[in-house]
């Protein structure tokens, strides 16, 4: 739970922390297949794309865009597209994980010493820690939206 009254950077940090602590307990002590299930049809997203894709999107906003660092794309699909959303054969969860934890630590050694106010170029424009952190935190609780409804097709499983 982020702390109800705390200074803004600890309450966004904290907020993000919360949503990414929660899409790791929607995949919690569901096997492979299950990870790998498409419960919500006809859309093929599983909780296993999801990981995939949030290491995408933390490598994106904290290493390419806040810090200007060449960093390829970790999961790129059939089609090319490197959202992480598609899950190959070769895909696991143990391996997404850790990727996706090593994404989230890199990211926090990058924001360690930037203020909320310090600005990176992005479209044409500059792009505030404070405006990334906003950004992250509204797209992990759209994708943990979307994990609490895979996980209730999948058994049940509802809440945190």
């Amino acid at each position: 739970m982020p702390p109800l009254n705390a200074d803004e950077r600890a309450t966004l940090e904290s907020w993000l922390d919360f949503y990414r602590t929660t899409l790791v307990v929607k995949c919690q002590g569901l096997d492979d297949a299950q990870l790998r299930t498409a419960a919500a049809a006809p859309s093929p997203l599983t909780l296993l794309g999801l990981v995939q894709h949030m290491a995408e999107v933390e490598r994106n906003w904290f290493r390419r865009v806040l810090t200007g660092e060449s960093a390829p794309p970790i999961h790129v699909g059939t089609a090319g597209h490197s959202g992480g959303f598609e899950v190959s054969d070769q895909s696991s969860y143990d391996t997404a994980l850790t990727i996706w934890q090593d994404e989230i630590a890199h990211a926090r050694r990058n924001c360690a010493t930037r203020q909320l106010d310090d600005t990176s170029p992005f479209m044409n424009d500059q792009v505030s820690l404070r405006w990334i952190y906003t950004h992250m935190i509204a797209e992990y609780a759209r994708h943990c939206g979307h994990a609490d409804l895979i996980r209730e097709r999948i058994d049940g499983t509802t809440g945190i």
